[in-house]
């Protein structure tokens, strides 16, 4: 099992504290692996077997304690008086009104608890109103590349590079580096994973809706990547192809593939006015392989899934992501640190000097002092600083942390 360190630290942070621990995340991201690394941890640590009660309700032995009242009956009889229970209750959106279990069990001060679950909007919007002020979220990703390199079988001086191909081929899904997949058996793997978030997480939460249309719309967006989107765009294409449909429906569409968390959105900033804008937006995939199932475009536009590779690793790292927008240009990244903010631009090569012009000149136009950086696949001068622009190589910026 590769070791996640970043989300095992946020585990022990909360660790034997009165709060209720949530990981959420795509489907097949590690949530349950995590629980099993953390469970070991424990018993390295002295934690008797019988102090750690594991409930995955997508285990059929567990599909009778798919009620509120049950779950909490069961779980009740396996705690130990005066000894402190370490409770996993895995994809808790499959219990109905499964709050009302967990805050019952949270008051009791022997249980420490732990909960995952996949759905984007269970696990942030209703979860504030069900959980409100009882909880911390850990928001998981598939691997990051760093992540993906520890996990594989390869010679320490494998080039970086071709490490890089093969993450994007391979995808950032954790099964997919513990088995020997060609490309048919990763696009099988990955056809399984998006069939099922589309089906039970996408068209089951919004309750109905055309399974062509909504696999059309993200189709649309994996082509699309980093590029500037409205709903009246999608609309507008739509309809262009035979699919008449208006802007609310897409909007709906599109808030149901951000809940399944296949697609990130990421909205632009008013740099200069340091203001959000509520006007198109940017999307990027949960996983840059899953843009070739969909697509299937081999070699075209790698610059914006470079881009798609960043912005994921962003948010890996923690931070909050926006598109960075100037009166003339934009900024690829604003990131909200604990520092205050961090701006990044994003390229294949620099080497070219009218490039190179051409991908600093937002950086030098924010006004500001915040730390500002230029990613690319430069092997040749990979590092430079230009008054204040730090340039560095992107694949070396990826496993520095």
């Amino acid at each position: 099992m590769i070791n996640r360190p970043h989300y095992m630290a946020f585990l022990n942070r909360h660790r034997d504290h009165q709060i209720i621990k949530v990981v959420s995340g795509v489907r097949r991201c590690g949530k349950s692996t995590l629980f099993q690394l953390f469970r070991e941890q424990l018993a390295a640590e002295g934690v008797p077997a019988e102090r750690m009660l594991t409930i995955n309700f997508e285990d059929l032995a567990f599909e009778t304690l798919q009620e509120y009242h049950a779950l909490y009956d069961y779980v009740c009889k396996h705690l130990t008086e005066g000894e402190r229970t370490y409770v996993f209750l895995d994809e808790i959106q499959h219990v109905p009104q499964f709050e009302k279990a967990v805050d019952s069990l949270f008051i009791k001060g022997n249980v420490d608890l732990y909960i995952t679950g996949s759905n984007g909007f269970f696990m942030s919007g209703e979860l504030a109103t069900l959980l409100s002020g009882r909880y911390v979220e850990l928001r998981m990703l598939p691997l990051s590349f760093k992540e993906f390199c520890s996990g594989l079988s390869m010679p320490a001086q494998t080039m970086p590079a071709v490490l890089y191909q093969r993450y994007l081929q391979q995808s950032s899904f954790p099964y997919l580096t513990q088995v020997e997949a060609d490309e048919a058996g990763v696009r099988e793997y990955l056809q399984g994973i998006y069939n099922t978030i589309l089906v039970k997480d996408t068209l089951t939460r919004l309750g109905s809706g055309a399974p062509t249309v909504i696999d059309n719309i993200m189709k649309y967006l994996a082509a699309n990547i980093g590029s500037l989107i409205s709903p009246s765009k999608i609309a507008n294409t739509l309809t262009s192809i035979g699919r008449k449909m208006d802007n609310k429906t897409v909007e709906r569409y599109l808030q149901g593939l951000r809940d399944s968390l296949l697609i990130y959105q990421c909205d632009r900033y008013d740099v200069r006015g340091k203001s959000l804008l509520k006007i198109n937006a940017k999307y990027y995939l949960v996983d840059t392989a899953l843009r070739q199932l969909l697509v299937n475009a081999t070699g075209r536009d790698t610059g914006h899934i470079l881009e798609n590779v960043v912005y994921l690793e962003l948010l890996q790292r923690g931070y909050r992501v926006y598109v960075g927008q100037l009166p003339k240009g934009e900024i690829d990244f604003v990131a909200e640190t604990p520092q205050g903010l961090a701006y990044y631009q994003v390229a294949l090569s620099t080497l070219d000097p009218d490039v190179l012009a051409r991908e600093l000149c937002p950086l030098q136009q924010t006004g500001d002092q915040y730390p500002k950086y230029l990613l690319t696949l430069d092997e040749i001068e990979p590092e430079a600083n230009y008054n204040g622009i730090q340039k560095r190589n992107v694949l070396r910026w990826l496993v520095d942390k």
